[in-house]
């Protein structure tokens, strides 16, 4: 006898879903959430900025140059879908009127990146006091005011079920040694350890709390490096090494914040291919 013919398509029972591996972000996630952006006038926060209207997104954009943030906004693929305000993150009251702009525009903020900071470095003895005191006032300071002012508004949103993101940006120094950049260093590492005890506290209530620490990349950061030795240094690096664009960084920021909201990209370090050879402590090769 012949064997029986395969059971019809129709009378086949279904199969199950097998469980895969996380794909990335949901198409969409992002649509018709309010983003806040510091540091928005260049850089990563520029970039990001753009990004996160892309993705459909309304954003503000906050920062000390607002005819920079104005030119950004502008840029953007619906300029009518961000908000400018002029803003110094540390200060309070500035960051305060903020608040009030984005509630009027837009409503209650849900993803919050703070990425406003400054980069200066000498050998710790020719160290200027006033540049560390900047440095810890806007890269430490100006996220403590930051996360603090929309802290609420993150909370109320995961209470109502849905996602809610404060990233923090930090920075590669903040794990490594880079001898010259001591204090700068010491600052980066404090901001990795605020996310992690924030994601500590505010994880458990709904919010996640993700921190992003670049490696070298194609901004003005550096710029403001007054000590001629370590000026030269810095340059040269960028002469051995290919930064990568401020909208890589960008799309780590989005990777998180599209992701399913029981997911947390808790910490990402994300630089250069071949930055890792040019690390302190690792053997310095010439690049082929």
């Amino acid at each position: 006898m012949p064997p029986p013919p395969p059971p019809s398509s129709a009378t086949a029972p279904a199969a199950a879903p097998v469980p895969g591996p996380l794909a990335g972000p949901l198409e969409g996630s992002l649509d018709g959430r309010v983003a806040v952006v510091t540091g928005a006038s260049s850089g990563i926060g520029a970039a990001t900025a753009r990004a996160l209207v892309d993705a459909g997104c309304r954003v503000a954009l906050l920062g000390r140059r607002g005819d920079r943030m104005a030119a950004v906004a502008e840029s953007t693929s619906d300029p009518d879908r961000t908000l400018v305000v002029a803003t110094d993150v540390s200060d309070g009251l500035d960051l305060a009127d903020a608040l009030d702009a984005l509630h009027d525009r837009f409503g209650p903020a849900d993803l919050v990146v703070a990425g406003a900071g400054v980069l200066t470095g000498a050998p710790f003895e020719d160290g200027v006091p006033a540049e560390w005191i900047e440095m810890i006032d806007v890269n430490l300071g100006g996220i403590l005011r930051t996360a603090q002012t929309f802290a609420r508004d993150l909370l109320a949103t995961a209470e109502e079920g849905r996602a809610a993101d404060l990233f923090l940006i930090g920075a590669l120094a903040g794990q490594v040694r880079f001898p010259g950049y001591a204090v700068y260093s010491a600052v980066e590492a404090a901001v990795a350890q605020l996310a992690r005890t924030l994601r500590a506290e505010y994880g458990r209530r709904g919010v996640r709390v993700h921190v992003v620490a670049p490696g070298l990349t194609d901004t003005d950061f550096g710029s403001d490096i007054t000590h001629d030795g370590t000026a030269r240094g810095w340059a040269e690096h960028r002469e051995v090494i290919v930064p990568m664009d401020p909208a890589d960084v960008a799309a780590t920021v989005l990777f998180g914040a599209g992701l399913p909201a029981q997911v947390n990209l808790a910490e990402l370090l994300v630089l250069p291919t071949r930055q890792d050879q040019f690390l302190p402590g690792r053997r310095a090769e010439r690049l082929r």
